[in-house]
């Protein structure tokens, strides 16, 4: 079974999004999942070099109550996915442009799921600045990935064009927050749902492609 994960490297729910995911998948061993991670820029104006993350983040949301536990909030969902959250480590909000294209690139070496597990924790437990060529050729490196390899297409522009139209497309098809999973191109369901509603999607998909009987 195919399923699409549109996510933004630098969203928490979307961190949060795939542990519940991957809890609902070891509940069905005997399916085989295709799980394919797609680009989702939460704000493309940010630029290459990144910005300061709480300058940014004081802009976007405030300095109040409202923000501090929308904060607290994040903690304890992570923690109930064992994420242990460290917003206070994370310096720079960074452009996930480069981040994605990694993940794009791991496709090929069928270590997609683990560069994104790896992405987000450098970046929210660990506060590594994941838009930095170096950090994303670590990463890699950690992840068994070609790291001189991984290196030199970063200091191009491969995949640069293609990650921007992956964002596009998702705005075109109405998607206007992450993480949004697609179940084989027919189902879609927005943010980091509970596990149990994954699987009623999962096994929906699965009756409707049984054979009717004769």
């Amino acid at each position: 079974m195919q399923i699409d994960i549109v996510s933004d490297t630098v969203c928490p729910w979307c961190f949060i999004g795939k542990r519940k995911l991957e809890r609902a998948l070891v509940q069905r061993p005997d399916i085989s999942f295709d799980v394919r991670w797609r680009a989702f820029r939460l704000d493309p104006t940010v630029p290459r070099e990144g910005v300061d993350r709480k300058a940014y983040m004081r802009a976007k949301f405030g300095d109040n109550p409202r923000s501090a536990a929308m904060g607290d909030a994040l903690r304890t969902a992570g923690a109930s996915e064992n994420i242990a959250f460290d917003f206070d480590r994370i310096e720079k909000r960074p452009d996930t442009i480069d981040s994605h294209r990694l993940i794009r690139w791991s496709a090929s070496t069928r270590k997609q799921n683990d560069i994104v597990e790896r992405l987000f924790a450098a970046y929210f437990e660990q506060g590594r600045d994941i838009g930095d060529p170096n950090v994303l050729k670590e990463i890699a490196a950690e992840a068994g990935m070609d790291a001189d390899l991984v290196g030199d297409l970063l200091a191009g522009d491969d995949d640069r064009q293609t990650i921007e139209h992956e964002d596009v497309l998702a705005h075109r098809m109405g998607i206007s927050g992450v993480p949004t999973f697609i179940f084989e191109n027919k189902y879609m369901i927005s943010g980091a749902q509970d596990s149990n509603k994954i699987l009623r999607v999962i096994d929906k998909v699965v009756e409707e492609a049984a054979p009717a009987p004769s």
